[in-house]
């Protein structure tokens, strides 16, 4: 189980061959371009500034990535990662009941927007996703492999829904949550009522998962349009 359901800042894949003697310099770049782009935005992640707080010179830096595009690139892998890592962690947590592997996903995910890392970090990549295909891409399989999760659970709790019904309320779910970054997130105006949030969250989500009927959502539709016309 996930200690304090706390997401590591990255996972990094050690690298074969001769490239593996310097793992340890691999690594400590990643890290200091996560810190530049958590404490100082997009704009500060330049080959220089990332090599400055790296502790070496352009040159040095060019040994492990040959351009800035290869670092990013590495570093959403690491970040990615470590999102995917604790997603299957809590997925497969033996002895525990969907009903509480949901929740436990769901505290994971909003303790997780909660940090100072997850709301300076997203917003930043949402902005680079509008215009770097390779971010859009990376950022939309974040977003589909924690859909893909919340789904599975969502099938344990009520196997009557039918496919599209589950992957729209898992769409929901995560939707909801991820909106609450620039509400609740760190330093954001009720990040201190995160707590209360959260209990809101997991009962409300749980409850639908349960309780929500086959075809529940498209005759609520279907009413609403009669009503309207």
């Amino acid at each position: 189980m996930l200690a304090n359901f706390i997401v590591p800042d990255l996972k990094i894949t050690p690298r074969a061959g001769g490239y593996a003697r310097g793992q340890d310099g691999f690594e400590h770049i990643l890290r200091s371009a996560l810190s530049l782009l958590v404490n100082h935005g997009s704009a500060a992640l330049t080959l220089r500034r990332i090599a400055a707080e790296s502790g070496m010179n352009v040159g040095n830096l060019n040994y492990y990535f040959r351009s800035k595009d290869e670092l990013i690139r590495e570093l959403l892998n690491a970040v990615i990662s470590s999102y995917e890592e604790s997603f299957d962690e809590i997925i497969h947590e033996p002895g525990a009941s969907a009903e509480a592997r949901l929740e436990n996903l769901v505290t994971l995910i909003l303790e997780d927007i909660n940090t100072k890392k997850t709301t300076r970090f997203f917003p930043e990549l949402w902005a680079m996703a509008n215009h770097d295909p390779f971010v859009h891409d990376r950022m939309n399989e974040l977003y589909e492999r924690a859909r893909v999760s919340l789904n599975e659970l969502i099938a344990e709790i009520n196997p009557a829904l039918p496919d599209d019904e589950r992957e729209i309320l898992a769409l929901f779910i995560s939707g909801s949550m991820e909106g609450l970054t620039m509400f609740a997130g760190y330093e954001k105006p009720w990040s201190q009522q995160m707590p209360m949030l959260e209990v809101i969250a997991r009962r409300s989500f749980v409850h639908l998962a349960r309780t929500l009927r086959p075809g529940e959502i498209k005759r609520t539709m279907d009413m609403a349009n009669c009503d309207q016309s």
